[in-house]
């Protein structure tokens, strides 16, 4: 368990410690043709191929037909694209992690502070949230109170 950094919240498991989901075919036998990979993630194949075109997708390998060749690591990949798609991280600044990624170590504290801005931003977006559920909490509790009272007698 670790520390939950938004106050008057439980611990709870980190999940990006938890097992990552189980992949369709073993290392070694992980070749997925764009139609699988579309299946898989829910993406489609249009949107993996604009990926690769804007440079937020890694080298995706090729068959020697020219068709494209997906691995357990690109189905990985894409899993964090996908969430760092609900942080609501512009594309702009995904492509621009994918980019520091492939350059290096070198760029680990500039993918740090890119993903440590999205947190906050994350987080607040969580605070307004929460505020916004209490109000809606607030509204069903009114409208349930009212039509308890106009049910009486």
């Amino acid at each position: 368990m670790i520390e939950s950094t938004i106050e008057n919240t439980p611990a709870r498991t980190d999940p990006c410690k938890a097992a990552p989901p189980a992949h369709p075919r073993p290392e070694g036998h992980d070749r997925y043709t764009i139609s699988e990979v579309a299946a898989f993630t829910g993406l489609t194949a249009h949107t993996l191929r604009w990926y690769e075109r804007i440079g937020l997708m890694p080298h995706v390998d090729r068959s020697h037909t020219g068709q494209r060749r997906f691995t357990n690591r690109d189905l990985d990949w894409l899993a964090f694209v996908g969430k760092l798609r609900l942080t609501g991280m512009p594309v702009a600044d995904m492509v621009k992690y994918a980019e520091m990624v492939r350059e290096g170590e070198h760029t680990f504290e500039a993918r740090a502070e890119l993903l440590q801005r999205t947190r906050r931003d994350v987080l607040e977006r969580i605070t307004e949230l929460q505020d916004t559920l209490a109000v809606l909490d607030h509204k069903i509790k009114f409208y349930a109170d009212a039509r308890t009272a106009s049910e009486r007698p």
